[in-house]
């Protein structure tokens, strides 16, 4: 099968990854073959490649956002056949065992595996997922929409469940990539006012077509306080920014798993007024299906620009420049 490895992690422009010939991976124990269709690009992905994220796998084969069918069943394999619709995300396995996943916080077990970092993922033909950690996909969107809700989309989910955001709250967000537009269509059918805060002309549009109240320069004030932001963008320099646009008792989500360093905060002007930052890390299965189902009780769906897998390499690069908005998506091209 055809697989992309990140062969040296490095700036895109220099083309860290490697399209190669690899054996179809055989699912072990209680895994899943899964054929992958779609993949969507995270930009996780790009930080994998570029050395931003700590090497946990040589040579992996980055993507997690996996919409495809289940080729074939490991040993003491339940509840799926061959054939099933298959979405393979981020977390990719946790201890069970241990005080976070015993209270219902998998997300934070210091044994977990993810996805395209800890074990190969969807930038290829085949992968192999754990049939626990595996997401049944609604029957009624394709494989290239539906791709980049595991993980833009989940993760979104997370982030504005971090605000908690009063209903009929005040919501900014910071970058409008493919996880904001995703949060912000969950967030406008639960009846929030959402304002957009990005550097990307179409990424405004995007936003304003989708019935976000306003849409600004990255480092504009929103037209009015925000009970809650969310920072998208991995730019540490926009935490001020956003905490500055907070009403009093706001909350700041940093959805990001990578983030440039942020600068000196000044409390009377940032901080007070029971102001909070919080972080985002990964999610919880639960978190998973409450979005999916979210998704389609609300008929969120992602705006997706496609790359047949040959060109993933440029799909990264083009997500590092902006040259999109919404979602690149991989789709297997044979």
């Amino acid at each position: 099968m055809r697989a992309w490895v990140v062969d040296r992690p490095g700036p895109v422009e220099r083309e860290p990854l490697r399209l190669m010939e690899r054996p179809v991976p055989v699912p072990g124990t209680g895994e899943l073959l899964v054929h992958v269709r779609a993949c969507g690009v995270c930009r996780t992905d790009l930080h994998v490649a570029e050395g931003d994220l700590p090497v946990h796998r040589p040579g992996v084969t980055p993507g997690h956002e996996v919409a495809g069918v289940v080729a074939a069943l490991g040993a003491d394999t339940d509840g799926w056949t061959v054939g099933d619709r298959v979405g393979v995300a981020w977390l990719r396995r946790t201890d069970g065992t241990c005080a976070y996943c015993v209270r219902g916080s998998e997300n934070l077990c210091p044994g977990s595996e993810y996805t395209g970092w800890d074990a190969d993922g969807g930038y290829a033909e085949y992968t192999t997922v754990p049939a626990a950690f595996a997401y049944r996909l609604p029957a009624d969107v394709d494989d290239v929409e539906v791709a980049p809700l595991l993980c833009a989309g989940i993760i979104g989910y997370r982030a504005l469940l971090r605000t908690s955001l009063p209903r009929g709250g005040r919501l900014g967000l910071y970058g409008f990539g493919g996880s904001a537009h995703l949060c912000a269509q969950v967030a406008l059918a639960q009846g929030a006012r959402v304002h957009v805060l990005t550097r990307d002309e179409a990424s405004r549009g995007l936003a304003l077509a989708l019935g976000c109240a306003s849409a600004g320069g990255a480092y504009d004030l929103p037209p009015e306080p925000l009970d809650g932001a969310i920072l998208f963008a991995p730019a540490g320099e926009l935490v001020p920014v956003a905490l500055r646009a907070l009403d009093r008792g706001g909350v700041l989500a940093v959805a990001g798993i990578h983030l440039s360093d942020v600068p000196v905060l000044h409390y009377e002007s940032d901080l007070f007024y029971e102001k909070e930052v919080r972080s985002v890390t990964s999610n919880t299965r639960e978190n998973g299906r409450e979005f999916l189902d979210l998704a389609a009780r609300y008929g969120v769906r992602a705006t997706t620009h496609a790359y047949p897998l040959s060109q993933a390499q440029q799909a990264l690069g083009d997500l590092k420049a902006g040259r999109f908005d919404g979602a690149a998506v991989l789709v297997n091209d044979l």
